[in-house]
């Protein structure tokens, strides 16, 4: 069967395409619905501000920032890809924080025919398509990863992998039926309840963090501060706990 390709679910920046007024954040994908939730907010605290939104895997929002596209705020899904921003010097070390954490979830379609329970049950022959994101430059991926190296299942069930670009598309696949299962964070799954099912939580080997931290070439750093410190104030905590992520 052919896959489609998701719907684009991310603004791709390129250089001159926003103004001087407006503040980029580049968020990861799973951040989507909360950070619209969060950007809507502080606007309403700072009428003068338009914030812009740049969605996708967290490794290619850092591509585009060390290639020069405009932003000032970089929230990623996982530690390894802000790790490698510092080690691009891509963002200002000092303002990275940790401010929210998820759960990795294996979902399968609501209508599904095939019984799963847990990773384990992936193995059976009647499963044929399991998506995760790419563990190359998906956070949702490398976790995946290594839950199931944990476990001794990554060889068997990455053989029925369908590598998706993002977490959003894992859950789009699962969700139009076109895999028999699926892996992504527990938030994701909590937005197309009704069309996917979490058939298991799934324990990774550590715990799933979303750090955040202004860009180092940011032209409003101190506008880049102040939408850090809301994220990490009570009504951000707040937005981000209706969208069922947790405090770090």
């Amino acid at each position: 069967m052919r896959l489609r390709p998701l719907v684009a679910l991310c603004l791709v920046l390129g250089p001159g395409l926003a103004s001087a007024a407006d503040l980029v954040v580049s968020a990861a994908s799973s951040l989507t619905d909360a950070f619209q939730s969060v950007g809507k907010a502080y606007e309403a605290k700072h009428p003068g501000t338009h914030v812009v939104l740049n969605f996708a895997a967290s490794d290619v929002l850092l591509r585009q920032i060390a290639s020069g596209a405009p932003a000032d705020v970089f929230a990623s899904a996982d530690q390894p890809a802000m790790d490698k921003a510092v080690e691009a010097k891509a963002i200002d070390v000092s303002t990275r924080q940790d401010f929210a954490t998820n759960r990795l979830v294996l979902i399968v379609p609501r209508d599904a025919s095939v019984r799963v329970s847990s990773p384990a049950d992936l193995k059976a022959p009647a499963v044929k398509r399991v998506a995760y994101g790419d563990p190359a430059s998906v956070p949702v991926g490398r976790y995946t990863k290594a839950a199931l190296e944990r476990q001794g299942l990554w060889d068997t069930i990455s053989a029925k992998g369908v590598l998706a670009q993002n977490v959003r598309q894992s859950l789009d696949y699962v969700a139009r039926g076109e895999v028999d299962a699926g892996f992504v964070f527990a938030t994701d799954a909590a937005i197309a309840k009704d069309k996917v099912t979490v058939a298991a939580t799934v324990p990774t080997p550590k715990p799933i963090s979303y750090p955040i931290a202004v860009v180092a070439a940011s032209k409003q750093v101190a506008e880049a501060k102040s939408f850090e410190a809301f994220v990490q104030s009570a009504e951000g905590r707040g937005i981000l706990a209706r969208f069922g992520f947790e405090a770090p």
